[in-house]
């Protein structure tokens, strides 16, 4: 028989006791017990339920964890007892003291057949998962008060040319009669798509396994973002199929219109925009794609996109609003594509976003840019101009301090052929432009002055752009110069992800520089205060029991002054 070295008597207080418990194969325990036992039944030397392998052999010995009997006597041992703190399985399959593997496992490793039904490793997954599910749901109440790391709303005084900070709404008396005032709030959040997790799972060795599931991670996500309840939400890393499956349909009920673009190529995530309908109309939809088959530079699948939306409430003009949304390269020695993907995303932007009157409307950029404060490619965003010449091409987004790819960018960065301008414009439109304004030459005078600009492009290592855009963020905490953190996982905590605006005149939250060269402009009301690396570190860094991505997501508050 199976348990041939026990007493007839024991083996079949074994089975009653196995046939009892059978319909429940899961348990909860403090103490790190092997999956691989299974309960035997009571034993005259011994006052408690022993656990035993199923297969009994000769090697067999008292698992370590019992210790002395004595200590065990005064551990309380009770099943009521168990915590929630870890969860296993009891599985079926019958267990070999040798390297203790399933029998389905061995048979899988051996290439016999296994004999046991799809539909039972189905419903076994299932109950597993479920189970998995339950025990997070139970633990996760009683570890809210240790699991969750407060951030609070940072709203700016509208009198101050300083910035002032306050815990509560303060009514905004600094608008004239003549100026039309719309309120809105603006998310950014890259929401971590489950391949590029499973792909990268050494990034997630800090976590709970139970976190990373998806079935655990979306419910999260989604009530994060029914709590912030944004106007507008930029998100990245979106992936397809959870998309298509839950994600729209759940934002849908939630009020949201949703426009979405899936990164190109087998990459199976992408980046969406979700603007509440009772706030906005959507006037256009433009997909960015960054791969280019011609162009051996633009050989990656990163993608943007960009809305114009026109804001529902009563005004003198048609006012919109141009909302852009990205995610750049990661690679941190590939800074010549991370600036020619922004090249293309600014150059859609410049040909959405102009109104009639040749101005163009306020501008919100979203995203992941996998570029960290102070690096060239930010302050090519924020100041709007980069001399890049003998600048090596893995120091463009300082994402490492010691960058390995000293290869200098090449002038120009991308070919004429991909018909953007260095002042990050299509050149048909520039051309067109130029035309419109008046500025119209002889024949033989146009032709000179396209080569002599040909030339002088060919030679230039400026980058240039039209919009005055400004950070919603500061980046360091004003008190200590701490720097503010939106993403944090095994390898690293920084910040990559931002929302860059077109700063109205009078903001006083808009950094130096910011002009109001737009037709009106945005004020900056508030936004969700970020974290340390050391707050997040209190939690267990990102993703933990409440915040399902390795990113936090940006929120900010924006009034549309239209003049």
């Amino acid at each position: 028989g199976r348990h041939s070295m026990l007493p007839r008597h024991v083996q079949r207080l074994g089975r009653d006791w196995i046939a009892h418990w059978n319909g429940s194969q899961i348990f909860a325990s403090n103490s790190p017990v092997s999956n691989c036992m299974r309960w035997a039944g009571y034993y005259p030397w011994a006052s408690f339920p022993l656990p035993v392998l199923a297969d009994f052999s000769a090697n067999w010995r008292l698992p370590p964890f019992f210790g002395p009997w004595r200590q065990f006597q005064n551990s309380n041992w009770q099943l009521d007892n168990f915590a929630q703190s870890s969860c296993f399985h009891l599985p079926n399959p019958s267990m070999k003291s040798e390297g203790e593997e399933p029998l389905t496992k061995k048979r899988r490793l051996s290439g016999q057949h296994d004999t046991s039904t799809p539909e039972e490793e189905t419903n076994f997954s299932n109950q597993k998962e479920a189970l998995c599910l339950s025990v997070a749901q139970n633990e996760e109440k009683h570890s809210r008060k240790k699991g969750t790391v407060k951030r609070h709303w940072e709203y700016f005084c509208q009198h101050s040319r300083t910035m002032k900070i306050f815990e509560n709404k303060e009514i905004d008396q600094s608008n004239t009669e003549n100026e039309a005032k719309f309120d809105f709030t603006v998310m950014s959040y890259n929401i971590l798509s489950q391949n590029l997790l499973d792909d990268n799972s050494h990034l997630y060795k800090h976590c709970r396994q139970r976190l990373l599931i998806w079935t655990y991670r979306f419910p999260n996500i989604l009530q994060e973002i029914k709590q912030l309840d944004a106007d507008v939400l930029c998100l990245q890393e979106v992936q397809e199929d959870h998309y298509r499956t839950e994600i729209k349909s759940s934002l849908e009920s939630l009020g949201y219109h949703c426009e979405y673009k899936m990164r190109t190529g087998r990459k199976p995530d992408g980046c969406a925009i979700c603007f509440k309908t009772s706030k906005f109309s959507l006037i256009s939809s433009n997909p960015v794609e960054f791969f280019r088959r011609d162009i051996p530079l633009l050989d990656r699948d990163n993608v943007g996109l960009v809305l114009l939306l026109q804001p529902r409430f009563h005004c003198k003009t048609n006012a919109a609003i141009c909302i852009a949304n990205t995610h750049l390269l990661y690679n941190p020695r590939r800074g010549d594509i991370k600036l020619t993907q922004l090249a293309m995303l600014l150059a859609e932007i410049a040909n959405v976003a102009p109104q009639k009157d040749g101005t163009f409307c306020p501008i919100i950029i979203c995203g992941d840019f996998n570029s960290v404060p102070g690096s060239p490619l930010y302050r090519f965003i924020k100041e709007g101009k980069l001399n890049y010449e003998g600048l090596a091409i893995g120091k463009v987004s300082g994402q490492e301090q010691f960058p390995r790819g000293q290869r200098i960018l090449p002038i120009p960065i991308w070919p004429k052929k991909l018909g953007i301008s260095q002042n990050c414009v299509y050149e048909i439109k520039q051309q067109q432009k130029e035309e419109n304004a008046g500025e119209k030459l002889e024949a033989a005078k146009v032709d000179n002055t396209q080569e002599i600009v040909i030339a002088s492009e060919k030679l230039s290592s400026k980058l240039q752009h039209h919009f005055k855009l400004s950070s919603v963020y500061s980046h360091y905490f004003p008190e200590t110069g701490i720097p503010e953190v939106t993403t944090c996982h095994s390898r690293s905590a920084v910040t990559v992800d931002y929302i860059f605006y077109s700063a109205a005149n009078d903001d006083t939250a808009a950094q130096p520089g910011a002009e109001d060269s737009f037709h009106g402009g945005l004020k900056l009301l508030g936004r969700l205060a970020l974290l340390t690396e050391k707050d997040l570190w209190t939690v267990n860094g990102l993703p933990n029991e409440n915040n399902s991505s390795d990113h936090l997501p940006l929120l900010a508050e924006f009034r549309l002054i239209e003049r």
